[in-house]
């Protein structure tokens, strides 16, 4: 697919940061129904409103051209949407294999990840995401509504043995997994693997609790600071985690604090929806069409799209803690923008 493009101006917002990482909701449906994410009963869109595979290819390059280095998929669970490995082959081919890409990956639930585990690594991903809040299965069945936990295992096993990193997303939640977050930690460490705990957004309507679940990492991080040697490293992967090494396990595990520690400042990410909504900030809703961009003016109308994207990116998100803040921040869930 050639695309000639107007400009390779890099893209930089009205604060002076450079947005070089682009997340794609490559589908809003998910085979999970996690309660912190949406709604049990999901009322997803229909398929002529999701972008084609093509028109994410062409956004993509468009990126590519303005700078954008790394690329992440997302869902929604990406695995589920249908024919995916083709969109995953075109990018790594377009664009990570010619180098102008840093990186390509997912982040998934793993329901799918057992029968995809070896192509993914054979066109060049190196690591995956994996969300996992815990490793009892009748609570994981319960927080997920219908997941099983030995599928995801198992999906995280096959990804391994094909030689991708793996790296475990756990959301922390009070009196739901809050005491599970030594043993999962000790696990992905002994098994080789991240770990990074993240702060429940205050993201759609859903069934849980948001306050009296919220847990914040700040009191996390102390405790475990009691338990072990937690030492800051410098690692960056693109996202908003702050990692440090665990002393006596030789391992990593990241936070990602939305709540208790705002991350704005270095904020380099904007978010695509599936039906080419291009989101400058979670926490907010402004947002610019970049589907209608495409299919009326073609590239020259979405290059514009971005420069008026870099206008709009606004300093920071809105989440507080308290009661009424809670209360959804948007109205889209979770699964819109794909975290």
């Amino acid at each position: 697919m050639a695309v000639h493009y107007p400009t390779d101006r890099p893209l930089v917002d009205s604060y002076g940061r450079h947005v070089t990482y682009l997340r794609i909701s490559v589908t809003d449906r998910c085979d999970f129904r996690c309660t912190y994410c949406m709604g049990e009963d999901m009322t997803f869109l229909p398929k002529s409103e999701v972008l084609s595979f093509e028109e994410i290819r062409t956004i993509v390059s468009t990126f590519v051209a303005r700078g954008v280095r790394k690329v992440r998929l997302t869902g929604g669970e990406p695995l589920v949407r249908r024919d995916i490995m083709k969109l995953i082959e075109a990018l790594c081919q377009e664009h990570l294999l010619t180098g102008a890409l840093e990186e390509v990956t997912l982040t998934t639930n793993g329901s799918q990840l057992a029968r995809h585990a070896e192509t993914l690594a054979g066109l060049g991903v190196k690591r995956v995401n994996v969300s996992l809040d815990t490793l009892d299965a009748d609570k994981f069945a319960e927080i997920t509504r219908r997941g099983r936990l030995p599928q995801v295992l198992d999906g995280i096993a096959a990804a391994r043995s094909a030689g991708l990193a793996v790296k475990l997303n756990m959301v922390a939640l009070k009196g739901v997994n809050e005491a599970e977050i030594v043993p999962m930690l000790d696990w992905a460490h002994s098994e080789g693997m991240e770990l990074t705990l993240i702060e429940a957004m205050p993201l759609g309507d859903v069934a849980l609790d948001r306050h009296d679940t919220h847990l914040s990492l700040r009191e996390v991080r102390d405790r475990l600071a009691e338990r072990y040697t937690l030492e800051p490293i410098a690692k960056r992967t693109g996202g908003p985690a702050r990692y440090m090494r665990v002393a006596e396990t030789g391992g990593t595990i990241g936070f990602i604090t939305p709540l208790s520690h705002n991350f704005c400042e270095s904020c380099n990410r904007v978010r695509l929806t599936c039906t080419g909504q291009l989101y400058m900030c979670l926490g907010q809703d402004d947002r610019v069409d970049l589907r209608r961009a495409l299919r009326e003016g073609g590239v020259t109308a979405l290059d514009a799209a971005l420069d008026a994207a870099m206008i709009a990116k606004p300093k920071g998100h809105d989440f507080v803690v308290d009661r009424q803040a809670l209360a959804p921040a948007v109205a889209r869930h979770m699964s819109v923008t794909g975290g």
